[in-house]
């Protein structure tokens, strides 16, 4: 692929008129963790308590984008590779309209993830590690996929047959409690809230 003889257009409304319209700092919340880990029942109610909170969002989950997006993509490293280069290219584009981003990938390698974040200016890209033991994820195996990859049945499972690169200073490391969805997700906003992402 090649970009020869594509000039960037620079429009006349850009990033800071839509935010500023908005009445907030685009980001992208960026949450990875182990499958089962919860993100994606974790960022719907986090995009649940940020729109009651008046913001604007849009959340791109994991396994929704591979109904459309990422439709032709498999497993392998590889194409998990090409899947997080799309999502990160879809979410700078959403960041340029203004909203603040949620997605919910296990995004198993750093550099795919660092490579969101340089797509990005500096304070764009929040790094959400979802810190919830194998163990326990294994345990909640909402989709039956762990006990598939164990039986052999899945080639490439993260945490199983396949690496799981965990963030070593992610902007907000959410440890696992034993407490309801709903409770974590408070908890995550408010320390979104503290750490100055979102501003009420």
């Amino acid at each position: 692929m090649t970009t020869d003889n594509i000039v960037w257009h620079e429009h006349a409304v850009n990033k800071a008129a839509r935010s500023s319209a908005l009445g907030q700092a685009a980001k992208v919340i960026w949450l990875t963790g182990l499958s089962g880990s919860g993100k994606s029942t974790l960022s719907g109610l986090l995009e649940k308590r940020l729109v009651a909170a008046q913001k604007h969002t849009y959340l791109l989950d994991g396994d929704n984008v591979r109904h459309g997006l990422c439709g032709d993509l498999g497993f392998s490293d590889k194409d998990r590779v090409e899947n997080i280069r799309r999502v990160s290219e879809v979410s700078k584009l959403f960041v340029d309209a203004g909203l603040l981003v949620l997605t919910a990938f296990i995004s198993p390698f750093k550099a795919d993830r660092d490579y969101c974040r340089n797509l990005l200016d500096d304070g764009e890209f929040v790094e959400v590690f979802v810190d919830v033991p194998l163990a326990e994820c294994e345990k909640r195996d909402p989709k039956g996929l762990y006990k598939k990859a164990r039986a052999g049945e899945i080639k490439d499972f993260t945490g199983i047959s396949s690496d799981y690169e965990a963030p070593e200073s992610p902007e907000i490391h959410f440890t696992w409690k034993d407490e309801t969805p709903e409770a974590s997700a408070e908890r995550l906003f408010q320390m979104l809230v503290e750490k100055g992402v979102v501003n009420l």
